[in-house]
């Protein structure tokens, strides 16, 4: 499906009553850190700031990156994660995961980090009641790449993900290397001869395979199924997703070992009833305190992903699940119940015909806010929106920043508090009624009006079969 050229950006849709209000960060393409309300007033940038993402603590401080990814790490590596204050001023920074020295270049160290991290205090980075990330002190948890040789997983070069945790001082206290569990990980033998041939080598110039592509982490913190004796949901382990293998997993802390996992296959008695999980973002455990406290909450992308038998979509065997429409689902991790979703068939589409209108193939995220609605960043097509659990839509903003490639896409925002941000007064809210897209024109464009129309009589089906038999007969008579 082709775009429009011309659509609203900004806030469209405010419900005051039914909205759970407050601040929105996301990164603004090339402009920065960008917070606005919840009328789409710019209230602050943070302007440069990388986000990949950024994210809100109290007392104004962002989490972002500073400086160009290197080129010779992929398009994803950043070269650190810092915490700016209000004013910009960095007051915290890891940058010491991998000294770089390439024959040609300036040494420097890099951190590597991509896609997700989150500081103590908070297991998600987003809001919850009782559970604030720490802004002066504690240890933070960052997603890092890591170049590897496994000859067991492929010939090729990978480029591997890792978890890091280092303390307020920057060093690294523990870490975590997906590759070493492969075994773990539940690929058949389909699976893995495909991975061995092409390890997703696509985006790297030194054949290195994105393999995994674990795209966000988090500690599951307290939850009634570990209260309950279930020692898998320890608060302390992970939760990780990975896009390319459309594998969700929970890691021991202590061990390492995978001791939960949906995924790479969803065809088993026990997940068929969820259907494919493919190219997911953002998975986690919702925090307690939250409405759904305990479920995991993801967006399930759709698009492509998974290694395995070729097919008519897949000639090799690679990206091998596909679907065209997103879903964001609240599955229960101990029963594997869908307890809340919102797909094309809640949002009001007629499935399957029109149920590419909800779809970010790449990309998004999904956050539980404290009345019980979720925001939702379908990140594609740049829109930020917000559902009750009834799934009616009660805030959505379309961002108006496109970046290098011509593209408004938002990586992923999130909803803060009006209390997180001091240094700001209490916005006036403004209640936005739905425009009535049927009659929306831009300067210049008629209106939807005929005029001159005609009325043609309807024919009832007694009639119309009538006038086939006397047709029938018509002719009858003339043979």
């Amino acid at each position: 499906m082709g775009h429009p050229s011309i659509y609203p950006t900004g806030v469209t849709v405010y419900n005051r009553e039914k909205a759970w209000s407050g601040y929105t960060i996301f990164q603004a393409a090339e402009q920065g850190a960008l917070l606005i309300d919840m009328n789409g007033r710019e209230v602050h940038l943070w302007q440069g700031l990388r986000g990949f993402p950024n994210k809100l603590l109290p007392g104004g401080f962002v989490f972002g990156s500073t400086g160009e990814r290197d080129p010779r790490y992929g398009f994803q590596d950043e070269v650190d994660l810092v915490q700016v204050d209000w004013e910009g001023n960095v007051v915290w920074r890891f940058n010491k995961y991998e000294y770089i020295e390439d024959p040609g270049h300036e040494p420097q160290w890099m951190a590597r980090a991509h896609h997700d991290y989150q500081r103590e205090g908070s297991t998600t980075g987003y809001y919850a009641p009782g559970s604030e990330p720490q802004v002066n002190s504690g240890n933070t948890l960052i997603l890092v790449h890591k170049d590897v040789a496994r000859p067991e997983i492929s010939s090729h070069p990978l480029l591997d993900d890792s978890i890091i945790e280092v303390d307020w001082e920057g060093n690294i206290v523990w870490e975590w290397v997906c590759s070493d569990h492969f075994a773990e990980l539940g690929f058949d033998a389909d699976a893995r001869r495909t991975l061995a041939e092409d390890p997703n080598t696509r985006f790297f110039g030194n054949n290195a395979g994105d393999w995994m592509h674990i795209n966000s982490m988090s500690v599951l913190g307290p939850n009634r199924f570990y209260d309950q004796g279930d020692e898998r949901f320890h608060p302390d382990n992970i939760i990780w997703d990975a896009r390319e293998s459309n594998i969700i997993a929970i890691i021991d802390k202590k061990t390492g070992a995978i001791v939960w996992k949906l995924g790479p296959d969803y065809s088993t008695p026990e997940t068929a009833h969820l259907g494919w999980i493919i190219g997911q973002h953002h998975a986690h455990i919702i925090p307690r305190g939250l409405p759904g406290e305990g479920n995991l909450l993801v967006f399930d992308n759709g698009g492509w992903g998974g290694y395995g038998l070729p097919n008519p979509g897949s000639p090799t065997g690679q990206k091998n699940a596909l679907r065209d429409h997103s879903r964001v689902l609240e599955i229960n991790p101990a029963t594997l119940e869908i307890e809340w979703q919102y797909t094309p068939t809640e949002a009001g589409f007629q499935a399957p015909l029109d149920s590419y209108r909800f779809y970010s193939p790449y990309i998004s995220s999904a956050q539980r806010l404290p009345n019980g609605n979720t925001l939702i960043t379908e990140g594609a097509d740049g829109r930020i929106f917000e559902v009750t659990a009834e799934h009616e839509l009660v805030w959505e903003y379309i961002s108006p920043y496109k970046n290098k490639r011509n593209s408004n896409m938002v990586y992923r925002a999130y909803r803060a508090p009006y209390e997180w941000v001091p240094q700001l007064e209490r916005p006036v809210e403004t209640a936005i009624e739905p425009i009535d897209v049927a009659q929306f024109r831009v300067p210049g464009a008629a209106v939807g009006r005929a005029e001159s129309v005609v009325s043609i009589e309807s024919t009832s089906y007694e009639e119309g079969a009538l006038c086939v038999a006397r047709s029938d007969e018509i002719l009858r008579k003339n043979d």
